[in-house]
């Protein structure tokens, strides 16, 4: 519900399936979502990278980008992640609009709002990527030194340890980085894509 209602939706002369045309492929949001440290921006960014050296129009949004601009009045109480996703959600639909494949990275630790963001878009316009990477890899990884700091209780709310990860019921994708290098990831994405007719990959011969 808007808080204005003095206000009209403007319908653009250019199509969405016209910008798919000259784009020469489909666009849709891969949204990976996963704890911290489980290589969702890595492998979207990497993903992003594969499509671009093809000529495919890609871009990422990050989870941490993303809090420095758009959504930096928000903090992680259930509340603001629920409004964060809920923006990103739009953002992704305008670039879904703007015939870009998009790729969020996120934790979206809630089910109910990734399902929202899937609900404000077509049918084969989303696609859930978990990437399933067990817990002790990701404290292992600990870049950030966050779950450390969380297990000190330096941090509350951190997902994982004393907030919630609701984990997807029956995503598109599931990548698990302890099990198989990025390589890998990488093409299991780039052939979902192309098995389900949103791109069409060169092949090593035409390279």
């Amino acid at each position: 519900m808007t808080k204005s209602e003095n206000i009209t939706w403007h319908h653009s002369q250019v199509s969405k399936e016209r910008r798919q045309a000259l784009n020469h492929h489909k666009s849709v949001v891969l949204w990976f979502t996963g704890l911290s440290g489980s290589g969702k921006s890595t492998i979207a960014n990497a993903v992003e990278k594969a499509l671009f050296d093809q000529q495919i129009g890609s871009y990422v949004l990050d989870g941490d980008n993303m809090r420095f601009g758009l959504n930096s009045n928000l903090g992680f109480s259930a509340e603001d992640r629920e409004e964060n996703i809920r923006r990103i959600g739009e953002v992704a639909k305008l670039f879904v609009d703007a015939g870009v494949i998009t790729l969020t990275a996120f934790i979206s630790p809630y089910r109910a709002d990734r399902d929202k963001v899937r609900e404000n878009l077509e049918a084969d316009e989303f696609i859930e990527v978990f990437v399933d990477t067990p817990l002790e890899v990701c404290e292992q990884r600990d870049v950030k030194q966050l779950y450390a700091k969380a297990r000190r209780g330096e941090i509350k709310g951190f997902t994982g340890i004393d907030a919630p990860y609701e984990a997807p019921l029956n995503p598109e994708i599931t990548i698990d980085t302890s099990k198989q290098p990025l390589a890998d990831s990488v093409k299991q994405v780039l052939t979902y894509l192309a098995d389900h007719n949103y791109v069409s990959l060169a092949t090593a011969d035409e390279n």
